[in-house]
């Protein structure tokens, strides 16, 4: 694709042209402003990034190797290598991208912790193999991100520091790598603007902070398949944007709509092709292109592929810890909730009484704890429900009916490891010496007859 002598190419947009040259690659980086080569074939490494890069998209390929040591282009504000090969750690030269407000780094075989960042600067730092280093803070660094993406690597350490700079940061993804340690406090001042937060399937430990409840944009909350303990924090049902319907329009719109590798915002301007169109130097074409590609999001019981919907999804899923003590009456109050996951934890106590309130939920889990008692009646009001599981528990008394609860698929396993549980879908029929506290005074009658409950 040769240049016209009379036009400078300031973006290539080649997603999905199956180009494979790494020549061709090698050259576009040394000419260009903005480059999409997404799915495509490319293999190889990365080359050396043009200075004047603002916008890179090399996700979808089969690029391998490392990020650059000196990633050169300090005016980049994206960064999309999601799905290739990459190896090896995140240089310490990220941190000096202080202009870079999306970044997705998922689907990669990246490893190591992640460079120190708080302490980054242009000059005066002493940098060591694995990209750390010490220097001025009061020089400029990250600090602008919207959206950072680093899903299914293999990243370890602590909780990045440099995040807490961080505070217009909306998207945050590290689940499935390695991250270990306790969240810090200042997660929910210093975060305060997230929409969506995945932790899960890290080695995080300690108590869940109870300042996450500060974070009043944060729809979408999912720190499973850790090590967290202590008691679910009753400040979470403060969630305020759990306890109304996402408009659509809202924070996370923003992030969906560019680039969490669901969509992509392409500008064509003042582009010349050899024997094809032209575009004069004060034109442009404005191309929304959609992607096919999706968002994995564990819900209803499996792993489910989410695109732009994921805006509207109110999620919070707490499975898989070490979590104890009663589940907070107050969760109720999450009405815009259409996902809660808290099996696979040590929760004792009853399910909340009013746990019917829920009316957006389609995805309720509390299998594997050991919750006690009666299941609430509300529950059969549950009117957007299609997966329910309160297998494994201690739960006792007769399974409430309800229309929708009798239209949800695999009826009895939803309520297997429950002894005490009686009635449809069960086999056990409900009995009075099944739960004999609901007739206190048939009791005394019943002894004294000689009677028991079975003749009932």
């Amino acid at each position: 694709m040769p240049l016209a002598p009379e036009r400078k190419l300031a973006l290539l947009y080649c997603h999905r042209f199956f180009v494979h040259s790494h020549s061709q690659l090698v050259r576009a980086f040394g000419l260009l402003e903005q480059m999409d080569f997404s799915m495509n074939l490319l293999e190889g490494g990365l080359p050396k990034f043009s200075k004047n890069l603002t916008y890179l998209d090399l996700s979808r390929n089969n690029i391998s190797g490392p990020l650059p040591l000196d990633f050169g282009a300090t005016a980049l504000e994206s960064l999309l290598l999601f799905k290739n090969s990459l190896s090896g750690t995140i240089p310490n030269s990220f941190c000096k991208l202080k202009y870079l407000q999306f970044v997705d780094l998922s689907g990669n075989l990246l490893q190591g912790p992640f460079p120190n960042c708080w302490d980054s600067s242009e000059e005066g730092n002493t940098s060591t193999s694995n990209g750390s280093s010490s220097s001025n803070p009061s020089l400029p660094m990250i600090s602008e991100i919207f959206m950072l993406n680093l899903y299914d690597n293999s990243l370890s350490g602590p909780f990045p520091l440099f995040l807490q700079k961080c505070q217009r940061l909306i998207f945050l993804d590290l689940a499935f790598n390695q991250f270990s340690g306790s969240l810090p406090t200042w997660i929910g001042e210093k975060l305060s603007s997230l929409a969506f937060l995945r932790l899960r399937s890290n080695m995080f430990t300690g108590d869940i902070p109870f300042e996450l409840s500060k974070m009043k944009d944060l729809q979408f909350l999912d720190l499973a398949s850790n090590n967290f303990s202590g008691m679910i924090p009753t400040s979470l049902v403060n969630l305020e944007a759990m306890s109304h319907i996402p408009a659509g329009n809202g924070s996370l719109s923003d992030v969906v709509y560019y680039g969490l590798s669901l969509s992509n915002v392409v500008v064509y301007y003042g582009l010349s092709f050899s024997g094809g169109m032209r575009f004069g130097p004060n034109e442009f074409i404005h191309m929304s292109t959609l992607y096919n590609d999706s968002l994995s999001v564990v819900t209803k019981g499996q792993q489910l592929e989410f695109t732009t919907g994921i805006r509207f999804m109110v999620n919070l899923d707490l499975s898989c810890n070490s979590l104890t003590g009663h589940i907070p009456e107050e969760i109720s109050a999450l009405t815009a909730l259409t996902s809660l996951n808290l099996s696979w934890n040590d929760l004792s106590g009853t399910i909340p009484m009013n746990i019917g309130a829920l009316q957006s939920l389609e995805s309720l889990d509390l299998s594997r704890n050991g919750l006690s008692g009666e299941i609430p009646k509300s529950v059969s009001s549950l009117s957007a429900l299609s997966h329910l599981n309160l297998s494994y528990n201690n739960l006792s008394g007769q399974i409430p009916s309800g229309n929708q609860l009798q239209v949800l698929d695999n009826q009895a396993s939803i309520y297997i490891g429950n002894p005490g549980l009686c009635g449809p879908p069960l086999s056990k029929k409900f009995s009075y010496s099944s739960n004999p506290l609901k007739f206190p005074h048939l009791s005394f009658v019943l002894i004294k007859s000689g009677l028991s409950g079975e003749h009932i």
